[in-house]
């Protein structure tokens, strides 16, 4: 049986009286709701439980990973409110509300008078971005990764990755291999850079964190006023894992000069002035708790986390587009090309990257 909004919100603990509702951000795996009241606003989002098939377990990691937060905000005199998310629990003592059709829903306080943004418009973003994350990782430095659960298994193990597009190879379900055999070759050829970061945190040189693992800037709130880079949204892939993740993929997304499915590849790169003011705002607020193994790995996780994402995109090409969704003929095919662009152009830069880690480093 359907619910409203309105039903579905009267489960909830909130303050004032429902008012209305309606779609809000821009999202494509759970469905959100801005929620008015005649109190404060509320953010309702129906989980997508057919990507977290266990949301018991994603929301026990974002509760647990939540009150850290609220505590260390507190204790530096920040805002709890403002600064990080907060669950608003069901009238039933429960964090979800689940509907008799099956439906998970959550709730979460609105942050007034913030934004995200959709891509890096200046440096100076992205720095401010970069020590939201860098924060968020410092604030989060001792709890107990370990306690966490792993919502997506080996979402970032990069071997697995590695050896699920070989099997994609050897497969050819839809006959596409001989037509990306320069691009297959490529990936082999780096495919000893995979376990790379896997192998420091198995021999203890790289510490096991709590990792955010979309690190995009539309997952930073910007205060509209300072321009502040104030609250890390988007938990669901909360996980333990190695802050090089972290860092990598932001680069990867944030730093590159065009979309990752840009068709010209001219106007693909890695951009060193953005590259740098990401890592200045992200060492400021985490370099003293950084190990020198995570120093030494951190421009080369750039790489490897669009290593990861470009074999990833030429597996579902391989295996019919059937992971990724695509909008034309070859997308899937298009964006690994672009990855491999900006990896060359990364190994390329590879010395000034290093370079401009250390500087920060000092």
């Amino acid at each position: 049986m359907y619910e409203s909004n309105f039903e579905i919100c009267s489960h909830f603990d909130y303050d004032g009286t429902y008012i209305g509702s309606r779609p809000y951000g821009e999202g494509h795996i759970n469905s959100t709701f801005l929620i008015e009241t005649t109190g404060r606003r509320y953010i309702l989002q129906k989980i997508n439980t057919a990507v977290f098939k266990e949301h018991q377990k994603l929301i026990e990691n974002i509760v647990a990973v939540t009150t850290h937060l609220h505590r260390r905000i507190i204790a530096s005199l920040g805002d709890p409110y403002r600064e990080t998310l907060t669950l608003i629990p069901a009238k039933d003592g429960k964090w979800v509300y689940e509907a008799a059709n099956g439906d998970v829903y959550r709730m979460y306080l609105f942050i007034d008078f913030a934004v995200s943004y959709q891509k890096v418009e200046t440096a100076e973003m992205f720095y401010k971005v970069a020590k939201a994350f860098g924060q968020f990782q410092n604030y989060l430095k001792d709890f107990p990764a370990e306690k966490l659960y792993e919502t997506i298994p080996d979402f970032h193990n990069t071997v697995v990755r590695f050896a699920q597009f070989k099997e994609a190879i050897e497969k050819d379900v839809v006959g596409r291999r001989k037509m990306v055999e320069e691009e297959i070759q490529f990936f082999l050829q780096r495919e000893k850079d995979a376990s790379v970061i896997l192998d420091a945190v198995n021999k203890g040189e790289v510490p096991l964190r709590v990792t955010h693992n979309d690190t995009k800037l539309n997952n930073v709130l910007i205060d509209e006023k300072t321009g502040e880079g104030i609250c890390v949204i988007d938990l669901d892939t909360v996980m333990p894992g190695s802050m090089l993740y972290d860092f990598g993929d932001a680069i990867r997304f944030g730093a590159s000069t065009a979309k990752e499915d840009e068709q010209d590849l001219s106007l693909v790169s890695v951009s060193l002035s953005l590259f740098e003011a990401f890592t200045k705002g992200y060492m400021e607020k985490l370099g003293d708790s950084m190990t020198k193994k995570e120093t030494e790995l951190l421009a080369f996780s750039a790489k490897l986390m669009t290593l990861e994402c470009g074999i990833r995109f030429l597996t579902d090409y391989l295996n019919g587009d059937i992971y990724f969704r695509i909008h034309r003929e070859n997308h899937n095919l298009d964006r690994a090309r672009t990855h491999i662009k900006l990896i060359r152009d990364m190994e390329d830069k590879m010395d000034e990257m290093n370079k401009i880690v250390y500087k920060y480093s000092d």
